[in-house]
């Protein structure tokens, strides 16, 4: 309950007329993130093992559906912001009457085989939630006006101190943690929850390397720019130079010069609005080919997924900004473990289907709800998606 607690207290700040917002095809409005969610819980939870439990509108699955051809079809993700009905009102007194099926069929079943649907129902609540706020950052900074979600909404300060010469000078790219390689273990152990991609826990080999402790700055993003970064194709995967030529890319996603479009980069927007931007903090919203390039401009290169998962083990708290920051773009293709099955059914959609042309993410990033990471967790995106809250660290 606090799980679905925390998707409704999501929308509080938001107007009527935001619910159905929908600022590109890759994001979802937020009345479509809650009735998803909901969706998923009558879907695979209450009509299976619920034998008193009314579903909803049988249409409804057509419109909250996300991917699961298994189910049926669905509306096209890029036309969700069409769905103006049915009213939020309904949206939330279905999820009023899902939350008390749940709880009913939780306590008279405590021990039930599909509770394990339930925890799985529950994380993929939370990375909405995460999305959710994602694509409102997205829609609001569309618009003229420049909004914001909360006027009082601020982030995790971070504690670790930072100079002027790791921004920009001769220490913006380490320090540099060394790492042994060898034949190590990767994924997780299977032990508590983890989503299927995850697993099964295998060997591979990892040559001796050096990760940086720090994810890249602001302040040392600045420098690349400075530098031509955006306009030298030799930097670039040729793929990305076609998007970034295509889609006039110049700065990191929300990177802003004064409201005349004039002068130096020196404002952000975020989810409180126009903020100065902060060399000190971590760049974000990049797209895997801007940390690929930067990376390569650097003389270094970003960590394959196994060597990013063997520094946190192996340096714990030296590895600084690790979770709580940003998802951090790794070298490795998302493709499935040596072993990896599907589940059976459904939701055996929920991973697998995907482990092709996109690149893995390891860490959490500030939006990320809190029991909600975890160093084996493998987030994924196509390489020219920035709307994410994506930063990067570099390896050598």
């Amino acid at each position: 309950m606090e799980v679905r607690r925390t998707s409704e207290a999501l929308i509080e700040p938001l107007h009527t007329e935001d619910l159905n917002l929908q600022g590109m095809a890759d994001a979802s409005p937020p009345k479509w993130h809650l009735a998803h969610t909901t969706w998923f819980f009558e879907t695979f939870v209450l009509k299976p093992h619920h034998p008193d439990y009314v579903p909803a509108d049988p249409r409804w699955s057509y419109l909250f559906n996300s991917y699961y051809d298994t189910v049926g079809p669905r509306q096209p993700r890029p036309q969700r912001g069409l769905l103006s009905r049915p009213p939020m009102d309904e949206v939330s007194a279905w999820r009023k009457r899902v939350n008390l099926a749940l709880e009913q069929l939780l306590e008279r079943n405590s021990e039930a085989p599909w509770l394990d649907l339930v925890e799985l129902g529950l994380h993929h609540e939370q990375q909405h939630q995460e999305l959710m706020l994602m694509d409102l950052l997205d829609g609001f900074s569309r618009q003229p006006l420049e909004p914001a979600y909360r006027s009082d909404w601020s982030e995790p300060f971070d504690p670790q101190p930072i100079t002027t010469a790791q921004m920009t000078g001769t220490q913006r790219h380490g320090p540099w943690l060394n790492c042994g390689g060898g034949l190590m273990e990767v994924g997780h152990s299977g032990d508590a929850f983890h989503f299927d991609n995850e697993g099964p826990r295998h060997r591979t080999w990892l040559e001796p390397f050096s990760i940086a402790a720090r994810l890249v700055s602001n302040g040392a993003y600045r420098c690349f720019i400075d530098d031509g970064g955006y306009q030298r194709p030799e930097l670039w995967m040729s793929e990305g130079w076609a998007e970034r030529s295509q889609r006039n890319w110049d700065a990191p996603r929300y990177w802003r010069r004064d409201p005349d479009g004039e002068g130096p980069w020196q404002w952000e927007f975020t989810l409180a609005g126009r903020c100065p931007l902060e060399d000190h903090l971590p760049v974000r919203h990049l797209s895997w080919f801007e940390a690929d390039a930067y990376a390569r401009w650097t003389g270094a290169r970003l960590p394959s997924e196994a060597e990013w998962e063997l520094a946190s083990f192996e340096h714990g708290e030296s590895l600084q900004q690790s979770h709580g920051q940003l998802w951090q773009w790794t070298s490795s293709p998302y493709r499935p473990y040596p072993g990896f099955q599907a589940a059976a059914g459904a939701v055996g959609e929920y991973n697998g289907k995907f482990m092709t042309s996109q690149f893995v993410l390891r860490g959490s990033s500030r939006l990320t709800p809190r029991g909600h990471s975890r160093d084996t967790y493998r987030n994924f995106f196509t390489p020219a998606s920035r709307w994410m809250a994506a930063g990067l660290r570099l390896a050598q």
